[in-house]
């Protein structure tokens, strides 16, 4: 009886400790909350770039999900057109079909801020059509062109949905969803193994180097 009642108890640990490490790399999905349930004010722009007449802020998160809904595969390519064409991308991606769908063409606005700031930017030669895929880069023209926020991801009512976040390699966009501690969810493409493209990894981030938002 104690053998049976002791492998009961190993198989009960185990069983806990598989649903923490898929709970922990977001194979099983986590409960989302909004700014209501922290009551916070959602933010919407002053500024609607496409004159569309929907606001930046909201525009932008309405287009990365329409971005990732075509659930694009990760692999890193060079396309003649700059924009990826088939069914690929990479995390820089995610924010530049995000701003695109507001009015923002990423390629022309990095290319142009590059010409005009050649010292800011380590770029031998300059191409139009990758440079804005570049996270060095996309950080040196938010730095230029966006309001910059905290980094502090404790600040929760300083992070809304449609805010672009940087880390030291990466990039994505802030979700309008949040977790149980009030901190957002990340739209972004990290990987090949990534299983959904919105996830509760800004906590347990150490490299965030720059949360920018496109327009006041």
């Amino acid at each position: 009886m104690k053998k049976r009642w002791w492998m009961m108890f190993c198989i009960f640990i185990l069983l806990g400790f598989a649903f923490y490490v898929l709970y922990e790399w977001e194979y099983i999905p986590h409960k989302k909350y909004t700014n209501d349930d922290f009551h916070i004010e959602t933010f919407n722009s002053h500024v609607d770039q496409d004159g569309d007449g929907v606001d930046d802020q909201t525009d932008i998160l309405k287009s990365v999900r329409e971005y990732i809904e075509t659930k694009p595969k990760y692999k890193s390519k060079y396309y003649a057109s700059g924009y990826p064409d088939d069914e690929y991308g990479v995390c820089t991606d995610v924010v530049a079909f995000g701003l695109l769908g507001a009015g923002y063409d990423l390629m022309e606005l990095v290319n142009e801020d590059i010409l005009a700031n050649k010292e800011d930017y380590n770029i031998d030669i300059i191409d139009e059509r990758i440079d804005f895929r570049r996270v060095t880069n996309l950080k040196v023209f938010f730095e230029h062109n966006a309001i910059s926020l905290t980094t502090d991801v404790n600040e929760i009512e300083a992070w809304q949905g449609g805010d672009i976040v940087i880390f030291e390699n990466h990039i994505g966009i802030v979700s309008d969803k949040r977790n149980k501690n009030g901190v957002p969810f990340l739209i972004h493409h990290g990987s090949p193994y990534q299983r959904f493209y919105e996830e509760d990894v800004l906590e347990k981030r150490d490299d965030i180097v720059g949360h920018f938002r496109i327009s006041e």
